[in-house]
């Protein structure tokens, strides 16, 4: 792409406002999706910082994938809670999630 090469490319980022380095001894990068995560093992990771904002751009061999255990809770647990501690059905789940389905410590988390 660029003739010079790694210079020209740095020249490009500064007029631009980026300024990139290079993160050294990243073990792992995890992405997180609904339904599975994805692991990616010693991967070259790259920071672009501009203005307002953060670009990083992942280098990996190794990738690993694993499927999330959704955890599922009855109607009317998240129910109880969210009446008992007075909180959204997000907040409920959540709590719900924290507690590994403890009714009693959800309620407890959200009310202290």
């Amino acid at each position: 792409m660029f003739r010079g090469g790694n210079r020209d490319m740095r020249r490009m980022l500064d007029k631009m406002g980026l300024d990139m380095k290079e993160m050294q001894n990243v073990e792992e990068v995890v992405i997180k999706m609904e339904n599975k995560e994805i692991f990616l093992i010693k991967p070259q990771v790259i920071e672009m910082k501009g203005k307002d904002n953060t670009i990083f751009q992942i280098i990996a061999t190794d990738i690993e994938e694993k499927q999330r255990e959704i955890p599922s809770f009855k109607e009317e647990d998240v129910t109880l809670v969210m009446q008992q501690a007075n909180v959204s059905k997000e907040r409920a789940i959540n709590a719900l999630i924290e507690s590994n389905g403890d009714l009693a410590q959800a309620i407890l988390s959200l009310t202290t």
